[in-house]
Parts: C-alpha cells; structure tokens; sequence
C-alpha cells in the first residue's frame, strides 16, 4: 500500500484547514469552502480506493512508522499508520459524513460572519479523526484522541459571544478531561508493562498480561490487564457520552448544526467506541473489564433515551437519540460483539447525520426556531426534509429493511446469546429502548410535520400567548427551552411562513438517506457475518455472540422477514402506535398522562439531576477545596508563613541584632569576656 498516499488521506484537510483559517480573508468565502471541500471529497475518494483495495486487490494490510518523533529509555513514539479494514471503514465513513456536513454548511451558515473560520475548524476536525483512526500506536491514537477534544472546544464555542454556548464548549472540555485522566493511565500502564507504545506489542503481550497481577494493599490485588482495560473505557465513556459522563453531549447542541452532524454521528463520540473495538485483543482476556462496559453501556442507552420524551428542542430530542444509540453500540462491546459495535456505528453515521442535518433544515425553514411545541404541519411546506427526515427516523427505530434495523437487531440478538454477568439487565435495557428510542422519535416527527400547525403566519396580527400544546400541559415549559435559538437569527422570522431549504442542503440529506436506507441491506452479510474484519478483530471463541448468530443467517431480506416473529419490531411498532396516539390523535391525553406521572416527568425534566449534582455539589465542592488551599495553603503557609513569615522573622532577628552594635568601647569588651567564657566552659565539659 503506497506510504504517499496514505499520508495525503489526513493531510489533504489539515493543508485546506490552514488555508481556510489563515488565508481566509485573502481567498475569501468561496476560496474557503472550495478548498475545504475539495481536501475532504479528494480525502474521501481515496479512503473508497484504500478500501477497495483491502477488499478486492487483495492489498495486505499496511503497519508501520512514517516518522520517528523521539525516542526514548528505548520506547519510540512515531507517527505511524496501521490500515487495515476496520480503519479503512472507519476512514471512509468519516470522510463522507464530513464531506455531506462541509457542502451542507455552505448554505446553513452562509449569513455567518465566521463562515471562513467554520470551514477551517470542520476541516481540521477531520484531520483530527483520520489520524486518530488510522493511528498503529498509543501516541499517535492520544494526539487524535485530544486534538478532536479540542477541535470540539472551538465549534461547540463557535458563537462565543453566547454565555450558553462558552458555558457548553467547557463543560464539554472539562467532563472529557476526567475521561482523558482514566486513559492517560490506561496508556502508561500499557507502557509499563511492555515497554512499547505500539499496539502489535500490546496485544502480543495481552495473554501474558492476564495473568499479571497489580499488588494494591499487602493483602489485595486486581488483575493488571483488567486495570488497564477499564481505565482505557474510562476515556471511551467521557468521548462516547456514556453514564456518568454523557452530561457534556446535550449542550453540546449550542454549536451550529452542522458540527452538531459532525460530532454527533461520525466523528468524536464514536472515537470511543472505535478504540474499544481496536483495543479488542486487550478486553477479550478480562470478562470484568467487558461486563463493566456491557453494564455502562445498557444504562445509557435506556435511560438516556427516556430524556428525549420530554425534550421540546428538535436539536437535542436528536443528541438524546445520540446518547442511546452510543449505548447500543457499548453494550455490544461488552458481549465481545466488536463487529456488531462497529456495524452499528457505520449505518447510525449516516441516519444520524441525516436527522442533524434535516432538523436544521427545519430549524432554518422556521427561521431559527428549534422549539417543536411552535411547529406542527411543516410537512406540506417542506416536502424533501420532511421525507428524508422520516427515512432516517425508520432506520433509526429499526425498521425492517433499513440499515438501523440489520445493526440493531443483531446488537439485541447478541446480547440475548450472551452469558456475560449483567448480559440479563442489558437485554431488559435494549429491549426497552427499543419502545423508547420509537416513542421519541416519531413523537419529534408527528410535532414537526405533522398535526395542527403551531407557527405564526404571516397574516396573523398577533399570536396568542394561549396556544395549546402538543403532548404537555398548557403554558408548561421544558427545562431546556432556555438556551438560545440556533443561529443569529429572529426566532420568528418576522412572521414569514416555512419553505423548503435550498438545494445545497436538501442534496446532502438526499445523500445520505441513500445510504440510510440500503447500506444496511447489502452489508450485513460481509460486515457481519462474513469474517470482514479479520484479523482486525480479536474474539476469542468463548465470547463469539456473532458467530452464534451467524448460523441463522440466511441473507438480509429473510432476516426481515423473520424479525416478524421476534419481539423487536412489535415493541418498536407499539412505540410508535403511542407516539401516534399521545402526540398526533389525543394530544390531551399525554396532557393527562403527564400529570400523572410527574413525579417520573419532574426526574427526567432535570435529566436524573446529573447536571445539579456536578454543579451544586461537585463544582461547590472543588470550589470549597479551591478556596481552603488559595486561603490556607498559599495566603497562610506560603505567602503568610514562608515567605512573608520569613522576610518577618529576618526582620525581627535583625533589629534584637542590632542592638548590640551600641558603639560603647566598654560593651563590646563585655561581650568578648562572654564569648571567651562560653567558649571556655564547652572544651572543659568536652
């Protein structure tokens, strides 16, 4: 595989980066996004032939150095590429969502002041992920992994004169610190233990590892490998937004919506899960390290679905969907179905990005209004969005034939095979976000296009301050209604109606409903059950969930088929039949449900109180902690004690000192006679 072109994959949108944020005011708007563009398409066309040639030339894998950063106590650290078919996948899904979300932003931000800056930082994320996929060493992969945290800082930040959106970008910067902390030490003890940073010596040494163990008290030990595993997971829970540290992604939404697409369907969150899979041939020798992961995964996915039942912003009902599929793809980790994790992460690219992209389609044609609660009927006024946005909805509630449903499926049957402790909690969880993630999403679909419409028209004088709601009590707000309108611009539009978004974003929805709809269908059988990955992923045969499954695959369309006589499909079509019946043909008896259940509501409103416990005790706590060392430890010891009390206590010594220059003749006489004296009494009682 040539070295050249290799490198020209991540460089090509690193060079149109540098272009784009430096020469911007030179090559202007269009000079900007026309390079950006054409990196990433040139990028993107050369990730397919890497792949094409892994799967029909028959090109073997490429592991090796491209250049030698240091060297050190006999651990080099390079810049290396190990290209083999799960980063080839990985390399082209990236490059085609990110090339679909850089067109897409020509006609989202074209009124923006930052246009120019927007395209380098996209551009650079991109490059941010290519190295972090294409990584053959933990150096490189940690490069990666904390150039996409910053990257994300920026876009999360874009619009920076937003207290909500400098809020958000560090929030995301902090919770993903204490998940970096867990994998810096999963990197030393890797280090460690086999003085090496690249990842063939680590996996080579992981079935000696098993059996290392790690001496915590004179009496107590834990398994080494195991140790390093779930600090390893540690970083891939604060990347991919799993429990407890999923509190970043929903206000994350305070970035445009493009990076929104980006972040959220190909790039950063699924960072975590990537490295987990390629970390394989570590976890499969520690079933605790793999049933803590199986465990974090389940509770994500089915709780954090449950948050976007009672979210009113069109933006986030989408990153609570993120946050639960996110957990689907863990739990698939934790039964040692890698292959399954990553299948789902190739098709929830790209209905993920499409439901980003088509909500701000919705969000532009209702002229920066992201409340569903004043939408309804859009369906008539924005045809393509509208279909698309329904395609990526039926893939994402699993809907036989779309791609959502193969992945699904297959994450659900393999949890239900495994024997994993916490496997039985994890089905429950899955089985139940089936009915969740369907709920929500056609719950978003019936408010948007459907039903009564909500919005004010232009021949409206005034709007009443009493509309009734869609499924909640009347005047009720969502705990999230308080941040700003996406964009810059008049939430109302001046009363303009809604109209279809121009083609330059309605294409790259086509685009990817494409792929929503099909990409499933024809590869489940290679991706899945075809031994596609090789030796790229290491199962032992113990934990082989997929091979079990593998069996009872006959093709893609008898798989549909069959799905008729599972539970899956029912419990997503009665998720779907209460969203129809709550949020489309008795809105007042959600009204009525919600009162109900309030109690229920009131805990999800303030989604579990993650968010006051870290900042009410958490923040107050590290604040209190702040304050008693800045007060006692460097006013009082420090600056009090050390340093002032020293210059204090020299001050004193000199002026007891100064009083024995007197200047009398007979005093200093005295002295000396009481020197010699003293000096005389010590050698006699030596």
């Amino acid at each position: 595989m040539n070295q050249s072109l290799l490198l020209a994959i991540p460089l090509l949108p690193l060079i149109a980066a540098i272009l784009a944020g430096l020469f911007g005011r030179y090559i202007g708007r269009a000079g900007s996004h026309t390079v950006t563009i054409l990196g990433v398409a040139v990028s993107c066309g050369l990730s397919i032939y890497v792949l094409k040639q892994l799967l029909l030339d028959g090109v073997p894998t490429f592991d090796g150095p491209v250049y030698t950063w240091a060297l050190t106590d006999g651990v080099q650290m390079n810049v290396g590429f190990l290209v083999d078919r799960l980063s080839a996948l990985m390399m082209v899904v990236v490059t085609f969502v990110s090339l679909c979300v850089h067109v897409y932003t020509i006609g989202y931000m074209h009124d923006d002041p930052g246009y120019t800056r927007f395209f380098s930082y996209i551009s650079l994320f991109t490059f941010s992920m290519l190295m972090l996929v294409m990584s053959n060493n933990f150096m490189q992969l940690f490069f990666g992994w904390e150039a996409v945290g910053v990257v994300s800082y920026l876009l999360i930040g874009f619009w920076y004169t937003r207290p909500s959106a400098i809020f958000a970008n560090l929030k995301a910067f902090l919770v993903n610190r204490i998940g970096d902390f867990g994998f810096v030490l999963g990197i030393a003890g890797v280090a460690y233990y086999t003085n090496s940073m690249l990842y063939a010596d680590a996996f080579a040494a992981a079935p000696k590892l098993a059996h290392a163990m790690l001496p915590i008290t004179s009496t107590t030990s834990v398994g080494s490998l195991t140790l390093i595993c779930i600090c390893l997971f540690v970083g891939a829970m604060g990347k991919s937004a799993q429990v407890p540290l999923h509190v970043w992604l929903p206000d994350s939404m305070e970035g445009p919506t493009p990076i929104s697409a980006l972040i959220h369907a190909a790039t950063m969150v699924t960072a975590g899960i990537f490295m987990v899979a390629r970390m394989s041939p570590l976890f499969e020798y520690s079933d605790t390290a793999l049933s803590v992961v199986l465990v974090i995964g389940a509770t994500t996915a089915f709780f954090m679905g449950l948050l976007g039942v009672v979210n009113n912003d069109i933006k986030r009902v989408v990153a609570y969907s993120t946050l639960s599929q996110l957990g689907y793809m863990t739990v698939a980790l934790g039964v040692s179905a890698y292959s399954a994790a990553i299948f789902h992460l190739m098709t929830h690219a790209f209905f993920k990005a499409l439901l980003f992209l088509a909500a701000g389609s919705v969000i532009i044609g209702m002229h920066h209004e992201q409340d569903m609660r004043k939408m309804g009927g859009l369906g008539k006024y924005m045809p393509i969005t509208a279909i698309t946005c329904w395609i990526g909805s039926l893939a994402l509630i699993g809907t036989p034939l779309f791609s959502g449903f193969y992945s699904k499926d297959a994450i659900i049957e393999a949890v239900g095979e495994s024997h994993r402790w916490g496997a039985t909690y994890a089905y429950w969880c899955v089985l139940g976000g089936v009915f969740v993630t369907a709920l929500y999403t056609f719950r978003m679909l019936f408010m948007t296009f459907h039903g009564p419409e909500r919005f004010r028209h232009p021949e409206e004088v005034q709007t009443s301050s009493s509309d009734r709601t869609v499924g909640h009590e009347e005047g009720e707000a969502s705990h999230d209604d308080t941040h700003s309108h996406d964009d810059h611009g008049d939430a109302h539009g001046h009363g303009r109606p809604p109209q279809e978004s121009p083609a330059v974003v309605t294409l790259p929805l086509i685009a990817l409903a494409i792929p929503s709809v099909l990409i499933g269908f024809f590869t489940v059988g290679p991706v899945l059950f075809g031994n596609y990955f090789g030796s790229s992923i290491k199962v032992l045969e113990k934990n082989d969930v997929v091979h079990e499954l593998g069996r009872e695959f006959t093709g893609p369309f008898q798989a549909a088929l069959h799905a008729f006589a599972q539970p899956v499909v029912w419990v997503a079509a009665a998720g779907v039949f209460t969203a129809w019946l709550f949020f489309l043909a008795r809105p007042a008896l959600a009204d009525s449900v919600a009162k109900s259940l309030s109690g229920l509501r009131t805990v999800l409103v303030n989604k579990y109180y993650f968010d006051w416990f870290n900042e009410k005790i958490i923040a107050s706590l590290t604040r209190g902690i702040g304050f008693g060392l800045w007060k006692a430890g460097d006013q009082g010891l420090i600056d009090g004690a050390l340093v002032n009390g020293t210059a204090s206590g020299i001050g004193w010594f000199g002026s007891v000192v100064r009083r024995v220059q007197s200047g009398y003749l007979y005093a200093y006489a005295f002295f000396m006679v009481i020197g010699l004296a003293v000096l005389l009494g010590w050698f006699l009682v030596r």
